[in-house]
């Protein structure tokens, strides 16, 4: 018996239906009906790095520690990469071998921006606390040397410490995180 199951629902154009059952639709990101709910689940099961790091760390644990690092912007920092939830964490290699790749995310980060109602004014203490993080899970999560880059160019590792977090507790604690800090 053949499949005739389609990667691509044809009919509707490039979406993909999300855990809680509602549709995104990679060419209107916008008028998608996705929630936070969606958003978190999606970052707590994607692995950073390709899934090339010693044990699971999912993207929502690293959203939680820029969360904490970017004392000025909170809220932005812990939706920073919330596209990654729709598009995957796909490495920044990859990425430039992709040129139509950065148009997607920089329109479904366009819609979760609007969405959740993100400062955009928060964008350069976001990449600076992103950094200082991506410079200490390096350190702990990575191959030893992984993070030479970051002595070379002058990033200082935030103090922050990895904590593997099961899907379901990242999930959880991003949610938390969420309505604590969500403007109201």
């Amino acid at each position: 018996m053949r499949s005739n199951i389609l990667a691509v629902n044809v009919a509707r154009g490039p979406t993909i239906t999300l855990a809680s059952g509602r549709i995104f639709d990679f060419l209107d990101p916008h008028g998608s009906d996705f929630t936070i709910d969606d958003v978190a689940h999606g970052m707590a099961h994607i692995c950073r790095y390709a899934g090339q790091c010693r044990d699971f760390y999912s993207v929502a644990e690293h959203s939680l520690l820029v969360c904490d690092v970017a004392v000025d912007c909170p809220y932005e920092a812990l939706l920073h990469d919330a596209a990654e939830a729709f598009i995957g964490d796909v490495t920044r290699p990859l990425k430039q071998l992709l040129p139509e790749y950065k148009a997607i995310e920089t329109n479904v980060e366009d819609a979760i921006a609007k969405r959740f109602g993100l400062n955009r004014s928060c964008r350069d203490a976001v990449k600076t606390a992103d950094l200082s993080v991506l410079a200490a899970e390096q350190a702990q999560v990575m191959a030893p040397g992984t993070d030479s880059w970051a002595r070379e160019a002058g990033v200082v590792p935030a103090e922050v410490k990895i904590r593997y977090l099961s899907p379901a507790v990242a999930r959880r604690e991003f949610l938390e995180r969420f309505e604590i800090l969500r403007p109201r």
